[in-house]
């Protein structure tokens, strides 16, 4: 860092400016201030004192003075305040954002221009490889706002109740830009964006092995009470065929060829889990001696057996045989009868 900085720039699109803190926005951000800027960030309460508020521009010009360790900027918009900005140093080349719009001004774009004014300000001009936010799950309209100005979606951070900008926050959302992503001008930029916060769906891909008096294949498991078909999550970038064929070796020591898809089954969310798509692949008929050439995944596999579709009913969930009966229903030799996709097995 030189000896001495440069003064706190302007920075502008041609639609929203950034610029330095003036005493005389003071009471115009106060006035700004309304519940909505109070409940996301957990201020006691909606509108802070002048003396306040003039402590806090203060504290920004040392800080920005002794480093630039924290960068704060109003957001105008054809002369008026709109809102602010502001960026500090996390150490390790790391910078974290945050913005505020104040009442009557929101839902024009400005906070989406002055995020990406401030992205480029952190990364080109403080040096900055990594610009992240937190944002809490339901404040959807700085969720897109982050999307929007360029960061990725990363996850969901979880904190200790009591910790966070509010006494009742658990979670954050996690979203950041790296100096090294693409431009959103290029589509492999805008595609990776995109594919950063589109929905992602658990998919699951399992094996429906029968034996000649068509008894189905099932496996105790050791991490539930319900017995299952073999199969299991189908890895990032795996195919859900490639994925049945891997999990019935892994988890039996059976390498077997696999037939066509004969069923997807939509499983709603439950007992902690979010949904997913599971899909049923032909195992095809084996002798019941099949079972002599198992080696089971300890770990995994309590033991596995062919049932018959009573013994499916005791032994798996309600939702279980369901699907496991309308994969039978789709493999009888009446082709009207087939339903190819279920929701829990309905």
């Amino acid at each position: 860092m030189p000896d001495s900085l440069p003064p706190q720039p302007t920075l502008s699109d041609g639609v929203v400016v950034l610029r330095p803190w003036r005493d005389d926005d003071i009471a115009e951000a106060i006035a700004g201030h309304d519940e909505e800027i109070a409940h996301w960030f957990g201020f006691p309460v909606v509108q802070p004192s002048y003396e306040q508020h003039r402590a806090a521009v203060e504290d920004w010009r040392r800080w920005y003075a002794e480093g630039r360790s924290r960068v704060s900027f109003v957001v105008e918009h054809d002369g008026r305040l709109v809102g602010s900005v502001e960026v500090q140093d996390r150490g390790n080349r790391t910078a974290r954002l945050s913005w505020v719009l104040y009442s009557g001004h929101r839902g024009q774009g400005f906070a989406t221009r002055a995020v990406r004014l401030l992205i480029g300000y952190a990364l080109d001009e403080l040096d900055m490889q990594r610009v992240e936010a937190e944002v809490e799950p339901g404040n959807e309209r700085s969720l897109r706002v982050a999307t929007r100005a360029g960061m990725h979606r990363e996850g969901v951070k979880r904190v200790a109740p009591g910790t966070g900008d509010r006494p009742e926050t658990t979670e954050y959302v996690v979203l950041a830009r790296l100096a090294s992503d693409p431009p959103l001008s290029d589509p492999t930029g805008f595609r990776t964006l995109l594919n950063s916060f589109l929905p992602r769906k658990r998919a699951i891909a399992q094996m429906l092995l029968r034996d000649p008096e068509d008894r189905v294949l099932l496996c105790e498991l050791t991490y539930k009470r319900d017995w299952d078909l073999p199969g299991g999550v189908v890895e990032v970038g795996e195919s859900p065929q490639l994925a049945a064929v891997r999990e019935v070796e892994e988890e039996l020591g059976l390498k077997l060829p696999i037939g066509p898809l004969v069923l997807t089954d939509w499983l709603p969310p439950w007992g902690g889990w979010e949904d997913a798509l599971c899909l049923v692949f032909d195992g095809g008929v084996h002798a019941p001696d099949v079972l002599h050439d198992v080696v089971k995944q300890e770990r995994e596999i309590r033991s596995a057996r062919f049932c018959t579709v009573e013994e499916v009913r005791d032994r798996a969930t309600d939702f279980t045989a369901r699907r496991v009966e309308a994969a039978l229903r789709n493999l009888s030799a009446d082709p009207g009868g087939t339903r190819p996709y279920t929701e829990s097995g309905r």
